[in-house]
């Protein structure tokens, strides 16, 4: 069975060239660290390029080593919404186009989740149908805000019914988390924030119509949703009780399903609860490589669930992904 890692990120070196070329001229600050790294700074985010979410053969020696037979690649912080829309749909074109080439050197280890300059809907959609064309693509890769605008806005419902029109699969990244300097101390930003986006996320396109609006678009939630499966019988109950949630039809609970999750909780307990609450068919595995609070044996996480079943365990390994991005 083929095991598929469907959160992994990656820069292409001509991306971070390019951001190191024109991101000055575009409204971004860029120096060199004292390793060399390029180092990108923009309103929100100071990052640097490390070696290791850059170098193909770096990335096949952690994946050998993790037993991870593929990495469906996506671009992570500081994404492209920063940028001017035209730069910004250059940016998303560029790392598009690295991501064909990766997969087109190693078609059976690296598929991609296309960038898009969401900051111009317009260009967004035109660079679907562009990047959906090339080889590997996969999917739609999306920060859970674009710009600290929810993802129920009206003017994103282009993307949404292209993305359904295409078949092509949705996969959410917090991005500039909820809490400003009450955050900046204990790595908040990460351990609270994140998992406190991936919940806002969820409940604007439940709560914004999104789900009902486009029923076969799929959506997947990162850091295994989050906060919102253990938040979804409040959100049940505010749709009793509420009147700014009078428009619901059905509780929130029901659209659990129409979401799918990857593994990353960093708690088996946690783990087990999600697939008893949402099914081993929604789970697929994550591994947020090769970040600090990445797991570095996103196998081995799956395979220790001996209170699932084995069929189960390779749904969530790989079978749920192939399915999910027509591998």
């Amino acid at each position: 069975m083929t095991k598929i890692d469907v959160h992994a990120h990656w820069y292409p070196r001509e991306w971070v060239a390019l951001l190191e070329k024109e991101g000055p001229r575009h409204g971004a600050q860029t120096s060199r660290h004292e390793r060399g790294h390029v180092v990108l700074e923009v309103p929100h985010y100071r990052n640097p390029f490390q070696e290791q979410y850059i170098d193909i053969p770096t990335r096949l020696r952690m994946m050998d080593d993790a037993r991870v037979d593929v990495h469906v690649l996506s671009l992570t912080s500081p994404m492209i919404y920063w940028a001017p829309p035209e730069f910004g749909a250059k940016l998303a074109q560029v790392y598009n186009d690295g991501l064909a080439a990766a997969h087109l050197e190693y078609p059976q280890r690296f598929f991609g989740l296309a960038a898009l300059p969401m900051q111009a809907p317009e260009l967004a959609v035109k660079e679907i149908d562009r990047a959906s064309r090339l080889p590997g693509i996969r999917g739609i890769y999306m920060g859970t805000h674009i710009m600290n605008k929810n993802l129920d806005e009206e003017e994103f419902r282009p993307v949404f019914a292209r993305c359904e029109q295409l078949s092509l699969p949705v996969f959410l990244h917090p991005l500039n988390p909820v809490g400003g300097d009450r955050m900046r101390k204990y790595h908040l930003r990460n351990l609270i924030g994140n998992p406190t986006e991936n919940a806002i996320a969820a409940a604007s396109l439940i709560f914004g119509g999104v789900m009902d609006d486009f029923p076969k678009l799929d959506v997947v939630l990162p850091h295994s949703g989050g906060t919102m499966p253990a938040l979804i019988g409040r959100w049940d109950h505010g749709t009793t009780v509420r009147a700014e949630l009078k428009h619901m039809t059905k509780p929130p609970s029901s659209y659990l399903r129409r979401f799918h999750y990857d593994t990353i909780t960093h708690s088996d307990s946690i783990l087990l609860n999600l697939i008893e609450q949402v099914g081993a068919d929604r789970v697929v595995m994550g591994s947020d490589c090769p970040a600090d609070m990445s797991y570095t044996q996103p196998v081995a996480v799956v395979e220790r669930l001996g209170k699932v079943a084995a069929g189960d365990r390779d749904k969530i390994l790989g079978d749920n992904a192939a399915r999910l991005l027509r591998l």
